[in-house]
């Protein structure tokens, strides 16, 4: 939890009201949003703002997931605020997987040829993420679900992204591109 800055100098919503929220995410997230069903994302530590967004995005289905939307369907404004912001205080779980040279170059240095961005250049050398400019954390994320967001991305069916930055990236990946950076994110600290 916060410990200098009032959170709510920071977050929109109350990281306490979104703590009994977040009781029912627990099942698939995790109690501090750490998920421990690789098919589910990590949400602990996340930007609150991508948080929230993507809540409202499955509200709205902008993003589409029939669980999800079931899920989100009673929340109002304010409870994704508190919710977005309870996962933001908590802390990431550092990644246990294993390095993957292929992927350790894709990340860093994209492909040219293809024309891939390199993934730092958006979510940084950690995999961290650029909160203010709402390019959300990937450490700690499993490789199940990495590589499930990289093919809805490459096949269009998850199209939230901002200015379609992701889905112009991952349809030029192959499924061995899409498994070998996978594999590197899930090594970052």
């Amino acid at each position: 939890m916060l410990s200098s800055t009032p959170a709510a100098a920071i977050y929109k919503g109350n990281v306490a009201a979104g703590k009994s929220k977040a009781m029912v995410c627990a099942a698939c997230h995790g109690a501090d949003g750490n998920s421990l069903v690789p098919m589910y994302p990590s949400l602990a530590g996340q930007s609150a703002n991508y948080l929230a967004k993507q809540l409202a995005d499955f509200k709205s289905a902008e993003r589409k997931d029939p669980l999800m939307a079931g899920m989100v369907a009673a929340l109002t404004e304010e409870d994704m605020h508190d919710l977005a912001a309870f996962f933001a205080v908590q802390s990431t779980n550092a990644g246990t997987g294993e390095s993957n040279e292929a992927g350790h170059k894709l990340y860093l240095g994209g492909d040219a040829a293809k024309g891939v961005t390199a993934c730092i250049a958006c979510h940084g050398v950690n995999g961290k993420g650029m909160k203010q400019a709402g390019f959300p954390s990937i450490t700690g994320q499993s490789q199940t679900y990495l590589k499930k967001q990289l093919a809805s991305f490459r096949d269009g069916s998850r199209g939230n992204d901002n200015n379609g930055i992701m889905r112009n990236i991952a349809i030029k990946l192959s499924d061995a591109d899409i498994e070998a950076v996978s594999q590197y994110i899930t090594s970052l600290k």
